[in-house]
């Protein structure tokens, strides 16, 4: 069996994935977490073939690799574009069905990609509150959810804010959050709900209910597929930065969208 027939048939199982390639070594395979989930299994002869492919041909298993990173670079640029090209011919589309403040035209949309417990988006929180202060008047701000794995309180935070925005009240929350962050929790959720005047009832059905899920999950999707590794992430018309900007930082990005 050459080369080319077992790759094909080895990537047609999409039970592994490459995960270290080291000269005059053999390499190690294994299953990616999504894989796992859905039960996929290999072939033991054809795990066996692979593996000697690999011991006997390590550069073409080489370019077989970037190659692959190449489709996938090209795959996410494409993405990323028609994304950036909806965003400024339709706005309202990118926006969907998330929170926004500011202009009410649109013609300037700022996204900001966050999570409630992470410390850079906390103090981007600052900066941004400052820059929409200033330019409400033509940025429309608009929030996506990207609570990241390996902070627990940053989903339920993320359900608490979704639920206050059914009940009108998101962006009070989304800054009570931030500036509540190290104290993050169901008590700090039920307390800050309070103070809105939320219909408490209506609050904890909200974000605990599968469509506060569904409404993150459909975030976090589009943050994947634009190749978004990090919080804080922000777009604006198209033009992408990240981190806790200065102020200053802002304003020159959006001078260059405004011209």
């Amino acid at each position: 069996m050459n080369i080319s027939t077992i790759w094909r048939k080895f990537r047609s199982q999409q039970a592994f994935c490459l995960a270290a390639l080291l000269a005059g070594c053999l390499v190690f395979i294994g299953c990616s977490p999504a894989q796992s989930a859905a039960g996929n299994s290999v072939d033991p002869k054809l795990k066996e073939q692979v593996l000697q492919v690999i011991r006997e041909n390590p550069q073409a298993i080489l370019d077989s690799v970037q190659a692959y990173q190449q489709e996938q670079q090209q795959s996410l640029k494409a993405a990323q574009e028609s994304f950036f090209q909806e965003m400024k011919t339709n706005p309202k589309s990118a926006i969907g069905d998330s929170p926004s403040t500011g202009s009410a035209s649109q013609q300037i949309v700022l996204l900001e990609f966050s999570d409630f417990q992470c410390p850079f988006c906390a103090r981007a929180h600052d900066t941004v509150k400052q820059f929409m202060a200033k330019h409400q008047d033509k940025v429309t701000l608009a929030y996506k959810h990207f609570p990241l794995p390996s902070h627990p309180q940053a989903l339920p935070a993320a359900k608490a804010a979704w639920a206050a925005q059914q009940q009108g009240k998101f962006w009070e929350y989304y800054s009570a959050l931030f500036e509540g962050q190290k104290k993050l929790g169901e008590e700090l959720y039920g307390s800050i709900a309070q103070k809105l005047n939320l219909k408490l009832d209506k609050f904890n059905t909200d974000r605990n209910s599968p469509a506060a899920e569904a409404a993150i999950q459909k975030d976090v999707q589009l943050a994947q597929k634009l190749g978004i590794g990090g919080t804080p992430f922000f777009v604006m018309n198209g033009q992408t930065f990240s981190g806790a900007l200065e102020l200053s930082e802002m304003e020159k990005i959006l001078a260059s969208v405004s011209k």
